[in-house]
């Protein structure tokens, strides 16, 4: 478990972070939503350990994130970033590896490689483990650098999979299949924490979502509770409806005035979901 109490954060005299409070269970999904600027990316940062909160606290499991060393921390939470720039000519292989290095003293033995392997078919890149990582597309290499994540938490009980963007560069099917790990995983109890764009998505994926606004939490909960049309008003300055669909019951959000798109885009989103968990 994680408990975030009163965390604040400044950068060059500006306030990102203000008076924030959470508490997020191990096996348990949880979406971080808002507009541009709103913080979601910094208040990852602190939570993974990569900034030092001005004030306040973060304990993963009952102890303050600061007082873990580095390679501790590494065997309890994996991270994928917004932005991950590799420019050796390492293979996709090697790559994943690196989410192993927590666990073993520089060489790797039969169970690290299994790992990698099994990474690797989860993400559907087996066939390119052998690929040089910078020839790679976008969305290819985003999904290499899952795998990475994956691997550094793949035997962990309780673990945290914090995720900034993942859907970046992702074409739709493999949005949904990358999202689709993440919920399976939180069925299996890690706890899974990320900062996402699309609130369909969310609202199909997530158990809980932190709706955010000029550095605070303006609302958190089911995401059924959080992404009303209210809220999404408030925070994203947009007109919505949120409407079910006919034969599947699943509650999407539509921006008014765009309707008949909006719908058509989000069957298509759904069926390729289905067709990622069969998968």
């Amino acid at each position: 478990m994680m408990e975030i109490l009163e965390v604040g954060y400044k950068a060059n005299g500006r306030s990102l972070i203000t008076d924030v409070s959470l508490r997020i269970e191990a096996g348990r999904f949880v979406a971080i939503v808002g507009p541009n600027g709103a913080g979601k990316s910094t208040f990852l940062k602190l939570l993974t350990g990569e900034l030092t909160p001005a004030c306040g606290s973060i304990r993963l499991e009952g102890r303050d994130l600061k007082r873990y060393r580095q390679p501790e921390l590494a065997r309890r939470r994996a991270v994928l970033a917004q932005q991950n720039h590799v420019s050796l000519p390492f293979s996709v292989r090697e790559i994943v590896m690196m989410g192993r290095y927590p666990f073993h003293k520089n060489a790797p033995e039969e169970r690290d490689f299994a790992i990698v392997e099994a990474c690797l078919r989860e993400v559907e890149m087996l066939g390119l483990a052998d690929r040089v990582f910078p020839t790679l597309s976008g969305g290819e290499q985003q999904r290499a650098q899952l795998a990475k994540a994956l691997a550094q938490i793949w035997e962990i009980t309780g673990a945290f999979l914090f995720l900034d963007e993942p859907t970046n560069g992702l074409d739709l099917r493999h949005q949904c299949h990358s999202l689709e790990i993440a919920r399976q995983l939180a069925g299996k109890g890690t706890g899974v924490v990320a900062v996402l764009h699309d609130l369909n998505m969310a609202l199909q994926y997530a158990d809980e979502v932190v709706m955010m606004q000029h550095g605070k939490v303006y609302a958190k909960g089911r995401p059924e509770e959080t992404l009303t049309e209210e809220n999404i008003r408030r925070v994203f300055d947009v007109q919505v409806r949120l409407v079910k669909l006919p034969e599947s019951g699943e509650r999407i959000v539509l921006e008014v005035g765009n309707r008949k798109s909006a719908i058509g885009n989000q069957e298509s989103a759904i069926s390729d979901r289905k067709s990622a968990i069969g998968k």
